[in-house]
């Protein structure tokens, strides 16, 4: 088996393509400008129009910061917020051009002194009285504000998977600043990625025999937080073939006890490395330190036979850069033999 580390070389270049491109302006692809078009788009129950393209766009998360710097829009960008992670280095240099209004969760102060005309998120709970403001509010002000899709399950039409709902959130974005061509390819690119993920599916075990995993997001004042149903990784381990062994929890990232992970006894464990982000029990280290110190989770085959993967946490939400985590699943269950 080869080392967690080690999974992402040959993905990162594989996958190159998919996402972190060159929205940050290397040099080796121009990002088109945006056209004066007018352009009418829904977004999270409401519709939204626009007679022109935005001018002073600000993104209240590190998602929509980058979904918006890969699509070439740094130059139409009033401001960010809310950085939990370092910004990758195809993004650095336009990332540092645009001025950071809040660190964290922006207030509706903080939102308004960057006078925007145009709002994005990737979560609708951005858009409180206690935070941003409420959409309403912002509409009110003539502020037009996008919500991701797949933040908005019950406005989205029924099927869609989260990757296309995320993928539909490019083609939009693209409508709305006239920024189609580059929209339409990067959600080619990325749907590329998510078959490429599922090409050995079919020759993973099904039934009782299909592999179960856990994902283990952060562990809290010693509690372990995990992929639940409605979250991401669910429709991950769907394509790969996998189970999430928390598919009974309606939630995104559910707080469970460590004996609930035991009871599940997943084949494998998905650790989410959010290291950079700071907080007590964030590092893929200190997740595998709570593991193998707990006196029943250390028992788990999964733990004593380090059948355990990492990935970048922040990849484990709708982003720009999920499709990388999906490739590191995908190859490290090939690596870990449940692929026939």
């Amino acid at each position: 088996m080869r080392h967690p580390a080690r999974l992402g070389i040959a993905l990162t270049l594989a996958l190159a393509t998919a996402g972190c491109s060159t929205a940050a302006g290397d040099g080796s692809r121009a990002a088109p400008g945006p056209t004066a078009e007018a352009a009418s788009v829904a977004s999270c129950g409401q519709p939204l129009s626009f007679a022109r393209p935005p001018e002073r766009t600000v993104a209240l998360d590190q998602t929509s910061t980058e979904t918006l710097l890969e699509l070439g829009l740094q130059d139409r960008m009033a401001g960010t917020a809310n950085l939990k992670t370092k910004m990758p280095a195809p993004y650095e240099a336009a990332y540092a051009k645009i001025p950071v209004i809040a660190p964290k969760i922006a207030t509706g102060e903080q939102l308004r002194a960057a006078t925007p005309d145009f709002v994005v998120a990737g979560s609708a709970d951005l858009f409180t009285k206690d935070r941003a403001g409420t959409r309403e509010e912002l509409s009110a002000l003539k502020v037009p504000t996008f919500v991701s899709a797949v933040d908005c399950p019950r406005q989205n039409p029924a099927g869609k998977t989260p990757f296309e709902l995320l993928f539909s959130d490019y083609e939009n974005l693209g409508r709305i600043f006239g920024a189609g061509e580059r929209a339409g390819r990067l959600a080619a690119d990325q749907r590329a990625a998510v078959a490429r993920a599922g090409e050995n599916a079919s020759r993973v075990p099904r039934g009782a025999d299909q592999p179960t995993v856990v994902y283990l997001y952060s562990v809290f004042n010693g509690m372990p937080y995990v992929a639940g149903k409605s979250g991401l990784p669910s429709e991950m381990s769907r394509i790969v073939g996998a189970k999430n062994a928390f598919d009974d929890v309606d939630e995104d990232w559910p707080e469970v006890s460590w004996e609930e992970v035991a009871k599940r006894d997943p084949d494998f464990i998905v650790i989410g490395d959010l290291s950079e982000r700071g907080r007590p029990g964030d590092s893929a280290a200190e997740k595998r330190a709570a593991m193998t110190q707990h006196p029943v989770i250390s028992q788990l085959g999964a733990v004593r036979e380090r059948r355990i993967l990492e990935v970048p946490g922040i990849e484990l939400d709708p982003s720009v850069r999920s499709v990388h985590a999906l490739g590191l699943l995908a190859a490290g269950m090939k690596d870990l033999g449940y692929v026939r």
